[in-house]
């Protein structure tokens, strides 16, 4: 789905439900925001090409955070891609990306016995073996890359240690990753569920505020554009 001139919202469908990485580019260059579930190589190249963008043009990929929906398929595009694609993280997931230490939400580690075997045969092997790939830059809060008419990148930890969020200042479109979901284009805090730090990802959620957004693309739930000053500051007052 095209949001704006040189940003698209792709909509890739997983087992009965919907993964929304960003897609961004101009003249020079498209950058991919989050690459979903391993095995989405070919999902993700056909999105981009309704786009009007050849997988072939990426020139770099930006990680929300480490949680394997948004990693997984980075390394099958890493080897897809006759050219370097340059890896963007924050510091402090970095080293689970990179697999020297394992997946915060997915270590078998940290499960029960009882809770690994209850999962299915292909989810152990996966969390067992998960995806990885080097990161060639890390990002700090307030960092601005200079793709695209800037990249803001805002540190809004909480649902992971280092999970980030990043403002599009051309379009003033805010890519939300996981701090935020959308229902029917409604924004929602980050789910409880799956968020490490509860208390911490909703104190994550005021700094939007510091933002002249107009539209929020959130990983699970899509886009939302109505009245979104009023919606970010609403879900802060009640948060």
């Amino acid at each position: 789905m095209r949001i704006s001139d040189g940003v698209a919202m792709l909509e890739i469908h997983v087992q009965g439900f919907v993964l929304n990485p960003t897609l961004i580019w101009d003249d020079e260059a498209a950058i991919l925001i989050d690459t979903g579930v391993p095995g989405l190589l070919e999902p993700l190249r056909i999105a981009m090409s309704e786009a009007g963008v050849p997988l072939n043009r990426l020139k770099a990929v930006i990680l929300t955070h480490q949680d394997i929906d948004h990693i997984g398929s980075l390394p099958e595009l890493l080897k897809e891609s006759n050219h370097h694609i340059d890896v963007y993280a924050h510091e402090l997931d970095k080293p689970y990306i990179e697999g020297s230490m394992p997946l915060i939400k997915t270590d078998p580690g940290r499960m029960s016995k009882e809770a690994w075997e209850s999962l299915p045969e292909g989810s152990r092997i996966l969390y067992a073996n998960p995806p990885k790939a080097h990161i060639d830059h890390t990002l700090q809060d307030g960092q601005e890359l200079p793709y695209c008419g800037g990249i803001q990148v805002i540190f809004t930890p909480g649902h992971t240690p280092g999970h980030i969020s990043l403002y599009l200042k051309q379009s003033r479109i805010l890519v939300a990753g996981d701090a935020m979901i959308s229902a029917d284009g409604n924004l929602r805090g980050p789910v409880q569920r799956n968020t490490l730090d509860m208390d911490t990802a909703l104190r994550s959620l005021k700094k939007f505020l510091d933002y002249d957004i107009e539209s929020v693309i959130c990983y699970h739930g899509g886009i939302s554009s109505e009245n979104v000053d009023g919606q970010l500051k609403n879900l802060v007052d009640y948060t």
